[in-house]
């Protein structure tokens, strides 16, 4: 007689995740220009961007290397707009699947961002080795708060990227006006800046970026002598606590209703 396996609702949860997740990975490998550009491009902008800046400064911005400089900005601000993107379609993605009960929408909108953030761990350890065989000197004085950071990074995507994959059930013209929302993130959010290159009159209008405060923390956690001129580890704390705390409350309130219109 065949025995049956009991598995807590917590467990049933966690296979579905990981299910998920192996659908993604096999939908992503099976596309490889598409697998390919995503850890060549960061690499194609970094190289651009180091080439432009050099001249100016010499080889060094505020006291780290200019290509650690590029590194940090180009990675943060790419793994945020890649993981918003993605968990920002996760929802009508994987609508077929809610017709299991164990299935439920925030599983998807995890296993798919998970992906994200284990493709950009991927990324950085290509660069590593990149830098290594280029000879260059990596220094992380803070490898901790440096992968807290980019934690935190990873939440304000999710978070974001949960509300729009939300809004978009009801109506999905929201997902134009996410394009033209995140468009300038590339231009407001320390790429090719640092907040000490700018005018402090100027830095209220770019300060309510917590993206911009991710970017220049992680460049202080890894060159102290870099600074932390204009941004606060508090204000991007509460920005990260406040956005997931809206994203779970917006959930828990019209997932149903979502995955059913």
């Amino acid at each position: 007689m065949a025995k049956v396996i009991k598995r807590s609702v917590l467990q049933v949860w966690a296979d579905v995740v990981f299910a998920i997740f192996l659908r993604e990975i096999k939908s992503t490998f099976s596309d490889k220009f598409g697998l390919s550009w995503a850890l060549i491009s960061p690499m194609i902008m970094i190289t651009v961007m180091v080439l432009i800046r050099n001249p100016f400064d010499g080889g060094n911005t505020h006291s780290m290397p200019t290509v650690f400089f590029v590194v940090y900005g180009v990675v943060l601000v790419q793994f945020f707009l890649g993981t918003l993107e993605k968990t920002a379609t996760a929802i009508q993605k994987n609508k077929p699947l809610y017709a299991f009960r164990q299935v439920q929408p925030i599983s998807s909108l995890i296993a798919i961002s998970g992906f994200e953030l284990l493709n950009k761990f991927a990324l950085l350890l290509l660069l590593a080795v990149l830098a290594y065989l280029l000879q260059f000197e990596p220094k992380i004085a803070d490898p901790l708060s440096v992968l807290t950071t980019i934690f935190k990074v990873w939440l304000l995507a999710l978070s974001l990227g949960t509300l729009f994959a939300l809004a978009s059930c009801f109506v999905p013209e929201v997902n134009k006006v996410k394009s033209i929302l995140t468009k300038p993130l590339f231009f407001i959010s320390g790429i090719f800046f640092s907040l000490q290159d700018i005018p402090r009159e100027y830095w209220p209008y770019l300060d309510w970026n917590p993206l911009l405060h991710a970017v220049e923390l992680a460049r202080y956690y890894a060159y102290p002598a870099y600074g932390k001129v204009g941004v606060s580890e508090f204000y991007l704390d509460i920005a990260t606590i406040g956005l997931l705390t809206l994203a779970l409350c917006c959930y828990q309130i019209s997932w149903k209703q979502a995955i059913s219109r």
